[in-house]
């Protein structure tokens, strides 16, 4: 049981360093190293891992086929802001909870925040770099509409400028392809289905088109998508208990009863923790005590109240 709740399903995204060493005659102290202030200039190129590149179309033709299909929906996009690169290493779906139409998406924000938390325990740098959403028809290019929000939201983003996708259904390859084509720099196109990709920066008055490339890498939200309707049933309760509680973290456990969020809090004790395991339709409670893991009979829906309860009873105990 403890092996199924501590399971790690998260992928790292691995660098690999080289360096060349040179014998010098006569040793010298370590010098301190200085890093130069990143300088953000113009956004030239998109990389995409491929793990991206698969949820976007793989979650793109599943929406078309589900019952709110004919709305637009999207994904909020994180990674690294390089001086002229942006790397998207994750994906955000803008959730169950969206409010859309045929004609706008409006994200679920509780449970992005919430995944946004949680996907930055991988890296402290990842940050939110672009928007991706769909549109209807064959409108490839944002809108006038896109265009006055997007124009005051990159103002919050590294370098002032944001990276934003548009999915339509309208691509030159046919359903059954086996591999994407790319028949200009800046789209993506796979079964039918087109993502034409757009730079704006603060101040700008119109997109301007940006070369998209694909490198190795996961997508290190995609474990999260799975859970995504628990993720927006408790976000604004784990959120403020992350808040309130700095060692708090966030695992992705599957077993065989399915997906599940497993959060851990480390008490005073060396080896003591309280865990919490949310799931759809229940919420557990745990004590760990010197690697015994231990069911509590207390099942609070409302994670925050739960875990302060658990708390005073612990503590009452002692």
């Amino acid at each position: 049981m403890i092996q199924a709740l501590v399971g790690k399903t998260n992928r790292w995204l691995n660098e690999l360093y080289r360096s060349w060493y040179r014998p010098r005659p006569i040793a010298s102290p370590p010098q301190p190293t200085v890093s130069a202030p990143l300088h953000y200039g113009p956004v030239e190129r998109v990389v995409l891992t491929d793990g991206v590149g698969r949820t976007l179309f793989e979650e793109f033709a599943g929406h078309r086929v589900e019952s709110r299909g004919d709305e637009e929906t999207g994904w909020v996009l994180l990674g690294l802001r390089e001086a002229r690169e942006v790397v998207v290493l994750a994906t955000l779906p803008a959730g169950t909870l969206r409010d859309a139409s045929v004609a706008h998406v409006r994200f679920n924000s509780n449970a992005q925040a919430l995944a946004s938390l949680i996907v930055r325990q991988t890296n402290r740098r990842l940050n939110m770099v672009g928007v991706v959403h769909t549109h209807p028809g064959s409108l490839r290019h944002p809108s006038d509409g896109d265009l006055r929000g997007d124009g005051q939201w990159v103002a919050n983003l590294r370098g002032k400028e944001g990276v934003f996708g548009i999915g339509t259904a309208d691509g030159v390859s046919s359903p059954g392809e086996l591999f994407a084509s790319q028949p200009r720099p800046n789209v993506q196109c796979l079964n039918g289905l087109r993502f034409s990709w757009y730079a704006l920066r603060q101040g700008d008055r119109a997109y301007r088109t940006l070369p998209v490339e694909l490198t190795i890498g996961p997508d290190l939200a995609r474990p999260l998508h799975d859970i995504w309707a628990t993720l927006e049933l408790h976000a604004e309760r784990i959120e403020r208990l992350y808040r309130q509680q700095s060692g708090l973290r966030f695992e992705v456990v599957s077993d065989e009863w399915g997906p599940g969020l497993l959060l851990t809090l480390p008490l005073a004790e060396r080896g003591h923790a309280v865990q919490v395991l949310i799931r759809p339709k229940e919420v557990r409670y745990y004590v760990v005590r010197g690697g015994q893991l231990l069911e509590v009979e207390h099942h609070d829906e409302w994670i925050d109240r739960g875990v302060y309860l658990l708390l005073a009873e612990l503590a009452a105990r002692a």
